[in-house]
């Protein structure tokens, strides 16, 4: 008779999870989760978009976003169609992942300790700064009739950048990884607040403190451990409804309902603090994220026309150069000038493994402003008309070109730390220690 310890039984949202959990699906899970992955699949729904909205086919596609599949959700302003529901519903889940996120940086991540947070949060404000300025004084030149399109340039795609750095920046220095992810991190927050406050037009407040109820109730269970589906589901739909109904945008919920999960789930018998339920929310829904909301996201936000558009024209909108030197000068600007002035003139520094050259392709990088900068373009101009257009065209050109310039800066500096990498594992006499790190004889 076995005397071994039988596993913990797995209860509420657990349980649903345990019996679906095959090798297949956990597989698939697992690649998702991969940032080279999520990456992959934005680019593939946005080139989908541009593909079929250029083809003979383009009606289908306008049709296919024009779709409403809930004509009789009117009452409760839910009648939208599938685009809208793209960007209000599913990224709802992308903002409930950088919820969870965000908590876990602030509670027990690199923006716990406020010195080392220093530099990527300054870093960050500088990034959003100097864009926003940029692109004000471009369309003020021009009489400034796209003034309402000044925070498009302002924001950091996590996934976009992250994926970029894991292919081109596989010896690159762990730091700025860690970099790049705070600095998107707090990019995130500063985004989420800008749509909030900035890009709500008709605001109800009855709907939005009826949204505290079904919220506050999700907190309370999670912070209690319940993970019951059957109850946690209908009061994250709830929270989202109210939200949506109350004029602000709706994937505020999702942040709003990442922030009451626990992070930590006390200390265990070493004294070190053991993760709670956040990580677990986030590595479930992750995939989902990733594989599911951003690409179909993408897909309905990037497909536009250029069939017959005056290419000069688009070239030469001052919404579309805002946006593109935002996003290209103006973010690298922003976010190395930013650091720089920091560390002159104060005690704050840059990890001992990071270079000012790293930096540069880092600042660089954050120009992809793809997934929230063509969120922000639909909720200033649209998503139908030219200048929705434009914005979609100048935050692909823009992103593209700092991917582009961020390979040029990056890639030589791998091939660099790749090289250090193969001179340190040299160990030409077999002793099992490294020729670099033995000392030359007397």
């Amino acid at each position: 008779m076995s005397t071994s310890t039988p596993p913990p039984r797995r209860r509420g949202l657990w349980r649903l999870f345990a019996r679906t959990s095959w090798p297949e699906a956990r597989f698939l899970g697992e690649v998702l989760r991969t940032e080279t992955v999520g990456g992959a699949l934005l680019l593939v729904g946005a080139v989908i978009a541009l593909v079929w909205a250029n083809s003979p086919w383009s009606d289908g596609y306008s049709a296919l976003g024009a779709w409403v599949p809930w004509p009789g959700g009117a009452p409760l302003h839910l009648d939208l169609d599938l685009a809208t529901w793209a960007a209000d519903g599913l990224l709802a889940v992308f903002f409930f992942v950088v919820g969870l996120e965000l908590k876990r940086e602030f509670v027990a991540g690199g923006l716990r300790d406020p010195r080392r947070a220093a530099l990527p949060v300054v870093a960050a404000v500088g990034g959003m700064v100097a864009p926003a300025l940029i692109y004000v004084g471009v369309n003020l030149a021009a009489g400034g009739e796209g003034l309402r399109g000044w925070a498009v340039p302002t924001a950091t795609d996590i996934a976009f950048a992250l994926a970029v750095l894991a292919v081109i920046g596989a010896y690159l220095p762990q730091g700025l990884r860690a970099f790049l992810l705070t600095l998107a991190v707090v990019d995130d927050l500063l985004a989420i607040t800008v749509i909030a406050v900035f890009y709500t037009d008709h605001f109800d407040p009855v709907p939005l403190l009826g949204a505290v109820v079904p919220i506050a109730l999700f907190g309370l269970l999670v912070q209690r451990r319940h993970t019951w589906w059957w109850a946690l589901g209908p009061l994250a739909l709830l929270a989202w409804t109210l939200v949506h109904s109350s004029g602000v945008h709706a994937t505020v919920a999702g942040v709003a309902l990442g922030f009451t999960v626990p992070v930590l789930a006390g200390r265990g018998r070493d004294g070190r603090h053991r993760p709670g339920l956040a990580a677990h929310l986030e590595h479930r829904w992750r995939p989902i994220s990733a594989g599911i909301a951003v690409p179909v996201f993408a897909f309905f936000a990037a497909g536009v026309s250029l069939r017959g558009a005056d290419l000069g024209a688009v070239v030469t909108d001052p919404i579309v150069v805002g946006i593109v030197l935002g996003l290209v000068v103006g973010k690298c600007v922003g976010v190395l000038g930013a650091t720089f002035l920091l560390a002159r003139f104060t005690r704050a520094r840059l990890a001992e493994d990071i270079t000012w050259p790293d930096l540069l392709g880092v600042s660089l990088l954050a120009g992809i402003g793809f997934t929230v900068s063509l969120l922000i373009g639909e909720l200033a101009f649209g998503a139908a008309g030219t200048a929705g257009d434009n914005v979609t065209v100048a935050v692909l050109g823009g992103s593209l070109i700092s991917a582009l310039c961020a390979t040029l800066v990056l890639a030589p500096r791998n091939r660099r730390y790749r090289a250090i990498a193969r001179k340190e594992r040299v160990d030409a006499d077999r002793d099992g220690v490294p020729d670099v790190y033995q000392r030359p004889a007397d």
